[in-house]
């Protein structure tokens, strides 16, 4: 396995686990309507990248393809009666922060893969792997800046009210 292979694997397990994560964190916080959509209209990217990221594994000989999660099943419904039972609690905050911090650090792994690739694209001139790259990075970079903001607009109340 090269480089390149390695690199394709790492951010098509990256963007699997990211769209997971925020279909998690989206029945997790069920009652905040806002970070409910948005968290699974990013899920949904994550989705679509994995999926495009296994078709051009497949031209690099790479089998990226295999199970895959687009309900959430039995513990999604465990996780939303969770969520509906704290509701109102200020752990929520605590938890909504804690999600948002590792959403961030895992969309933040995805952009350097995705920078990684850019580079490696431009230099093996793959003009469909550069196309993949220009055209998913820069939701990847999205996902961070919406992570971020809420992080800074829910961490002074969250954390000066404990």
């Amino acid at each position: 396995m090269n480089g390149l292979d390695a690199t394709l694997r790492a951010l098509h397990h990256g963007e699997r686990s990211l769209a997971q994560d925020l279909s998690h964190a989206a029945e997790r916080h069920r009652a905040d309507h806002d970070v409910h959509h948005v968290a699974t209209d990013l899920a949904r990217w994550s989705r679509e990248h994995t999926r495009r990221l296994a078709d051009i594994g497949h031209r690099h000989g790479l089998d990226l393809a295999g199970p895959h999660q687009d309900g959430p099943g039995v513990l999604g419904a465990l996780r939303e009666k969770a969520a509906e039972a704290v509701a109102g609690r200020p752990e929520p905050a605590l938890l909504l922060l804690r999600d948002l911090r590792e959403l961030h650090l895992s969309a933040v792994g995805n952009s350097l893969y995705w920078e990684m690739l850019g580079q490696a694209a431009q230099a093996l001139r793959d003009h469909p792997l550069l196309a993949l790259v220009s055209d998913c990075h820069p939701q990847t970079l999205r996902q961070m800046r919406w992570t971020n903001t809420m992080v800074k607009e829910l961490s002074a109340q969250a954390l000066s009210s404990v």
